[in-house]
């Protein structure tokens, strides 16, 4: 077997973003260490799990990363932001980053707020 397979085969079948599988084949426990700073972020009690969606959004769309702004997007309805509050928040970032990046957002963000599960919300 090929030590890349062998390699492969110790991948989950798919990582949560792009950038992962290329971290884990060079530094396994860089990419370790930071999926555990991921999950300590991740479980900050405030602000709430909406806000935080959508903030981590909002940097993304400063970024001009997509594939962020997809992805925090579909988070953010799956805990209950409408799509006027993402549209909102993109537009907030216009002042700051300009407006061309806030509008070149808004297809990525419609793409994840329409992927977002079926959800009910309290």
């Amino acid at each position: 077997m090929h030590e890349q397979d062998d390699q492969d085969d110790q991948a989950p079948a798919q990582w949560n973003f792009p950038f992962e599988a290329s971290l884990h084949e060079v530094f396994p426990a860089l990419h370790e260490a930071h999926n555990g700073w991921m999950s300590a972020i991740d479980s900050l009690h405030a602000p709430d799990r909406k806000t935080h969606e959508l903030i981590r959004m909002v940097v993304t769309v400063i970024v001009r990363n997509p594939a962020g702004i997809r992805r925090h997007a579909q988070l953010a309805r799956e805990v209950g932001a409408t799509w006027e509050e993402i549209l909102g928040a993109i537009m907030l970032t216009a002042p700051g980053a300009g407006v061309l990046p806030a509008v070149a957002a808004i297809p990525s963000a419609r793409e994840g707020y329409e992927a977002a599960r079926d959800v009910e919300f309290d």
